[in-house]
């Protein structure tokens, strides 16, 4: 009877992996369809773009939206200034983020309740609502403090203490011991950053008037028209090669940013 209770449970367990693969794998085809559309727009003709049947493979190959792309539209330009502005944003983030998740995760002070308190508070606050007071409204993050200080709360007390016997300086403990621990948190955060800016349209519409600074959302602009884009082959063309380094980045960081997610207890 026990064995016969044993198979029947292995089987529901069976049955329920299957169903959860099924749907996990409809979720990823639901996800994924928008991009193989947007790579099928990318290398097809004017004339089948503009066709009432709906078919993924081209009927004859067509790379001139990629030419044109880089000739007329600049993508390579925008791809240029996008990849200096994310980094550059990244590496400032970095500078303030990890010293201030440090403080909060490792030091008792008297405002300290506050201070998270207003941290938290600026997880909810849309991007759009500082970005005209401050002149400079990306040199700092909310999530990438709460990232980080979950990631340095984990962190054995005993490790720090060690370190302080041996003569070691609080920046060289904060740098040099607890940072390489808390990689992933930083992948994770780094992904986080590096995809919100690249995508980031508001910020540089206000503050970008030349469009040889253009980022890769604002220059793609220039293929639309009045009537919501004429120049779909190009346009396609250009979100293809602006998406691709964010893909290419992701894949490398896929297994930190999942651990780092997964450690800070984001959900």
């Amino acid at each position: 009877m026990a064995l016969i209770d044993a198979n029947r449970a292995q089987r529901r367990t069976r049955a329920r992996l299957v169903l959860i693969n099924v749907v996990l794998a409809l979720g990823a085809v639901l996800i994924l369809l928008p991009f193989v559309w947007m790579l099928s727009l990318s290398v097809k003709p004017e004339n089948e773009i503009y066709q009432a049947a709906i078919h993924f493979l081209p009927e004859q190959w067509d790379f001139d939206n990629y030419i044109e792309a880089f000739e007329f539209g600049e993508v390579g330009t925008f791809v240029r200034n996008g990849v200096c502005v994310t980094l550059t944003i990244l590496a400032i983030q970095l500078a303030t983020v990890i010293p201030a998740a440090y403080v909060l995760a490792r030091k008792r002070f008297r405002l300290e309740g506050a201070a998270f308190a207003l941290v938290l508070t600026g997880l909810i606050v849309p991007q759009q609502a500082v970005v005209i007071p401050l002149v400079l409204p990306f040199m700092t993050s909310a999530l990438g403090i709460f990232l980080l200080r979950q990631s340095f709360k984990a962190i054995p007390q005993d490790l720090i203490d060690a370190a302080r016997v041996d003569g070691a300086s609080e920046p060289y403990i904060l740098w040099f011991i607890l940072v390489p621990l808390v990689k992933p948190a930083l992948a994770a955060f780094a992904v986080f950053s590096l995809v919100s800016h690249w995508n980031d349209f508001f910020w540089p519409l206000l503050v970008v008037n030349d469009l040889q600074l253009a980022t890769p959302p604002l220059g793609i602009s220039i293929f639309a028209s009045d009537e919501g884009g004429n120049d779909v082959g190009p346009m396609m063309a250009s979100a293809t090669v602006i998406v691709a380094p964010l893909l290419i980045a992701f894949l490398f960081a896929r297994r930190w940013f999942i651990q780092g997610v997964t450690l800070s207890g984001l959900k």
